[in-house]
């Protein structure tokens, strides 16, 4: 019991308890010590399931007033009928908060995060999220566990698809947008729900890419590169915070006071709740820092109020509680925070409020939900290559549309769309006969199974068949495709990942595309005809040979509900690719990590080809093989010299920049302005370059727009080495471009 007593010797009691209405307050000054514990406690029946424990004796456990709330139901029916056993058959009859993972849409599923994040549209995205809470909360549910805002390096770690790429500032900005989506301005409108904000901390940061592995980093890294996104969600009001998995100086995250007392609630004033990942705290003894009740223990000790599926709380805390390895008023205070959130939801008013049947069923798929589904993939779409301008295509000829993913239905959606009905899902095949009319033959092949490894497949295929190997032998589908293949004027190729291939638990050491359909890829090559090459993925890839041999590459992520369709429309050009990369696609495994803001090194390598005692390798390029903020679009734009209104800024004065951006092409399109800065001398190394804002733009041809930015201190701010935050005085380069590395410089010098 050590480690506990360590901790409640070092813990201060918060200043001023949560404070509830008089009738919440009324509720609260009749709880029993066990009331208060069971308010801690997050169960599920069983829908949602990310672990290997599912909760048991739910309804009992309601009854006796020993849940606080579940996720992994819906329906608003079905979820009325769980509220009604807590507020009618419980002594204190206090409603339950009930949460789901509404990640990338509820039931009408958007476009996996890693790709919502390629619009570079911060209104779009936070309607996604206002629509996914309005069909959520007409589904009986109040509480989303989103937005995940981890940044991920490692393209090897599954999750980078459930959130916002590799950057800071562009993950803040998408973390704001999210959270103000889901909660709106006023929690009386039964249409908003409460956000949480995943994985406090760093868990995009675990070794090797591995799911729930090791992190291990400094603080200033920790400070000026990853904890931002979470601190955006924290100014934008976000109402509750997740644990993370992994460790954070050796220290469990659900048990780091580090976390959760000194960051979270003394130093960015966070008054919301936290609720654990799935069995985090259960999780800690397998780290080897206690048994069930010291870790239980350890956890409310730093701050955590909600247990999620462990019951480490419920079953230990009063023992605790008599043994003094806890306070009263820890339990009490974790309590008043759970009563508060439900407060907010205007559950004591009324219980019911989230159950409303008839909005449901004129909602949930709606017509208008759909369409603006079909609107936002398209919108995320990256093109990655467009040789001689061979997209958009004509609708007319035959097109071979060939692939494992062409006619998948059940691979549309991606991952973690955990309401989502494949059944509702428009396939490419579906979206492109269509969209190219009655003037085009469409031919079809499949032409090679994802994988044709029964036992890859059998660890895929967790949660459904997504993986499934034909009857027909390899030989016989290359053959079909062949024969389709040249019988066509054009080929799209539809390939990449199965729709569990990526997100959680589903980390990959190959992260190019499945051996089987390479070849089919080399065999449709040999045939003479163009082809385009339509990729599924929920993480960069290693695309090498795919790069120089395919004619065009789009990328669609994984589109969700309407992403057949909307594939189809970027392909026939009825909407222009304006999706940009918002993560490094490696050229190579062995790069890893790659991203674009490293720091510089003592010996840099200043070309493309290895020079010896440089910073390089001997076999690969040290550049990525399509760098961040890079993408392709039917247009094509010119920029003008940048020009600064003044090289000199201080604490009181900003500088202006301006650029010229034209339409040289013949199609209207969007580009997206991208601002970097480098701090060239400071007092620790600096990256060689950071975002530091961006603008998307829609362009006519010929059209041309002057875009204006406002650089000032605190662009150029960061954490020093005492984690103090500072802006100090010297020279900046400022840099301006479509993307990462095509940037034109312009030195400025901040005076103080």
């Amino acid at each position: 019991m050590k480690h506990i007593l360590y901790l409640l010797f070092f813990t201060s009691i918060l200043s001023a308890q949560t404070t509830l209405s008089p009738k919440v307050e009324a509720i609260y000054q009749q709880m029993t010590i066990d009331e208060k514990i069971g308010q801690l406690n997050l169960i599920t029946p069983g829908g949602t399931v990310t672990g290997e424990v599912v909760s048991k004796n739910v309804n009992e456990k309601m009854k006796n007033g020993q849940v606080g709330g579940i996720f992994g139901i819906r329906g608003a029916k079905k979820v009325r009928q769980a509220q009604q056993i807590a507020v009618d058959s419980s002594r204190l009859g206090i409603p339950l908060i009930i949460g789901m993972d509404v990640i990338h849409g509820h039931q009408t599923i958007f476009p996996i995060p890693l790709g919502l994040s390629c619009t570079w549209n911060m209104d779009l995205i936070e309607k996604t999220a206002r629509q996914a809470a309005r069909e959520a909360t007409a589904d009986g549910l109040m509480w989303t566990f989103s937005p995940m805002v981890d940044i991920s390096r490692d393209p090897r770690w599954g999750r980078i698809s459930e959130g916002n790429g590799e950057d800071p500032y562009l993950g803040s900005q998408i973390a704001k947008a999210m959270v103000r989506g889901y909660q709106g301005d006023d929690f009386t409108d039964p249409t908003t729900m409460l956000a949480c904000v995943k994985h406090f901390a760093l868990y995009g940061a675990a070794e090797g890419g591995r799911d729930y592995n090791t992190v291990d980093m400094s603080k200033v890294r920790m400070y000026n590169e990853y904890l931002p996104p979470y601190k955006a969600a924290i100014d934008a009001g976000v109402a509750s915070v997740m644990t993370s998995f992994n460790v954070l100086d050796y220290v469990p995250a659900s048990g780091s006071k580090f976390l959760f007392r000194d960051v979270l609630r003394d130093e960015w004033g966070f008054d919301g709740f936290v609720v654990t990942d799935y069995t985090a705290i259960n999780e800690m003894i397998e780290h080897g820092v206690g048994n069930l009740q010291t870790v239980s223990a350890t956890a409310l000790n730093v701050d955590i109020d909600m247990d999620m599926v462990g019951e480490g709380f419920l079953m230990t805390l009063k023992e605790s509680l008599e043994d003094g390895f806890v306070t009263e008023s820890d339990i009490n205070e974790a309590c008043r925070r759970i009563l508060k959130a439900k407060e907010l939801l205007g559950l004591f008013e009324d219980p019911y409020r989230y159950f409303d049947e008839e909005r449901a069923s004129k909602e949930i798929l709606s017509d208008e939900f759909r369409a603006f589904a079909r609107e936002v993939a398209a919108e995320s779409f990256v093109l990655l290559k467009n040789e001689d301008d061979i997209l958009p295509l004509e609708k007319t000829g035959k097109i071979a549309v060939i692939g494992p993913l062409a006619d998948s239905r059940r691979n549309m959606l991606g991952t973690w769309s955990v309401s989502g009905d494949h059944s509702k899902a428009v396939t490419v095949i579906e979206g492109i006969r269509e969209v190219a009319g009655e003037g085009v033959e469409i031919l079809y092949a499949k032409g090679s199974n994802i994988s044709d490894d029964p036992e890859f497949a059998r660890k895929v295929n967790a949660f459904g068949p997504e993986i499934v190997i034909d009857e027909r032998s390899s030989a016989i589908l290359l053959e079909e495709a062949l024969i389709v293949a040249n019988q066509a004027d054009v080929i799209v190729a539809v390939v990449g990942e199965a729709a569990d291939m990526s997100g959680e638990s589903s980390s990959m050491a190959n992260i190019g595309l499945q051996p089987e359909q390479l070849e089919l890829l080399k065999a449709l090559e040999k045939t003479g005809k163009p082809i385009i090459m339509v990729l599924y993925n929920g993480r960069p890839m290693t695309l090498n040979w795919e790069s120089e041999n395919m004619d065009a590459i789009l990328d669609v992520w994984f589109g969700g509900t309407e992403g057949g369709n909307a594939v189809a429309d970027v392909l026939f050009g009825d909407k222009v690719p304006g999706g940009r990369l918002t993560t490094s696609f490696p050229f190579h495994v062995g790069q890893i990590p790659i991203y674009y803001s490293m720091l510089n090194t003592g010996r840099p390598n200043f070309g493309e080809t290895a020079q010896k005692f440089r910073s390089n390798y001997l076999d690969i390029p040290n550049q990525p093989l399509y760098p961040f903020g890079y993408g392709l679009s039917y247009a094509t734009f010119d920029y003008s010299p940048m020009v600064l209104s003044d090289t000199l800024f201080s604490n009181t004065s900003d500088i202006k920049v301006n650029v010229n951006v034209k339409n040289t092409g013949d199609r209207e399109a969007t580009e997206v302005v991208q601002l970097y800065v480098r701090d060239v001398v400071a007092s620790i190394s600096r990256p060689m370059k950071e975002l530091k804002g961006f603008q998307k733009i829609r362009l006519a041809p010929g059209e041309e727009k002057q875009v204006e930015f406002t650089i000032d201190q605190s662009m150029v701010e960061f954490y020093n080495v005492d984690l103090e935050k500072v802006s100090e005085p010297g020279l900046f380069e400022v840099m301006i471009g479509p993307d990462s590395q095509r940037l034109e410089r312009r030195n400025a010098i901040l005076k103080k």
